[in-house]
């Protein structure tokens, strides 16, 4: 199935970058962590391209708003949860900095997204 038009979106496309990227960073964690945080910042970054995929296949802005707001939340909510990876010293400010650039790219865009 590689006709979707959503392959086709760069923030989509940043955003299965961003979990790869993730997926590295959260190999870092405690094994203590498997089912807790890690699982919970896989969750939200696939929740990212996943939504936007979603809302892009949507007829009505209204629905496709919707996802787009979806898939923001869960950038945000990643971004606090690389926060708290910090501060329990899971990982180093160096480790968001892989991350941040592409974050703040893909919070940009899907806020165009919802406000187009």
């Amino acid at each position: 199935m590689t006709g979707f038009m959503y392959k086709k979106l760069i923030v989509w496309q940043k955003s299965i970058d961003l979990t790869g990227k993730l997926y590295e960073l959260t190999n870092l964690f405690p094994k203590s962590e498997e089912y807790v945080l890690k699982s919970q910042m896989r969750r939200a970054v696939i929740s990212i391209s996943s939504n936007i995929a979603e809302g892009s296949a949507r007829k009505t802005k209204n629905d496709q708003q919707r996802f787009y707001t979806i898939a923001r939340s869960s950038l945000i909510e990643l971004d606090s949860q690389l926060e708290m990876a910090l501060a329990l010293n899971f990982i180093k400010t160096s480790d968001i900095e892989k991350v941040d650039t592409v974050m703040t790219e893909i919070y940009k865009m899907i806020s165009k997204l919802i406000a187009d």
